[in-house]
């Protein structure tokens, strides 16, 4: 028996994993390193500014994960949610910023990416509206 599970190859058991939308590697690489910066947020900040932001990361990337696997007419709802949690946090952010629980670099580190999503979930709607369009 131990012999015929040695045989098999360890990409038999587990698959290469499938590539994913560039938003959303760009928003699973933001994800790691503001949960990097939750850890170092005051506790006054940690566990409730911190932890609304940590909650709302998470809905963003389901809500790009959930467009990326619709069919094309229902995408437009999840992206148009997902821009409007993505502005909810900048917000929130600029708040632990201006409260000094972020500094600045950090700060920068965070809204300079999160900015270059907001332009690809901005022109991912558009070219879903485009498509949804009626035709003349």
């Amino acid at each position: 028996m131990n012999e015929r599970i040695e045989s098999y190859s360890f990409s038999e058991w587990y698959p290469p994993p499938r590539t994913i939308l560039p938003v959303l590697e760009k928003l699973k690489n933001v994800y790691k390193i503001w949960h990097e910066y939750h850890e170092l947020i005051p506790k006054s900040q940690k566990y409730s500014l911190g932890n609304r932001i940590d909650s709302i990361f998470i809905e963003i990337i389901e809500m790009v994960a959930s467009a990326a696997f619709s069919t094309k007419t229902e995408k437009t709802p999840y992206v148009k949610v997902a821009i409007r949690k993505l502005d909810t946090i900048k917000i929130l952010l600029m708040v632990l910023w201006e409260s000094r629980g972020l500094d600045n670099k950090k700060y920068i580190h965070l809204s300079e990416p999160l900015h270059e999503i907001g332009k690809m979930l901005g022109g991912w709607l558009g070219q879903l509206t485009k498509q949804n369009s009626p035709k003349k």
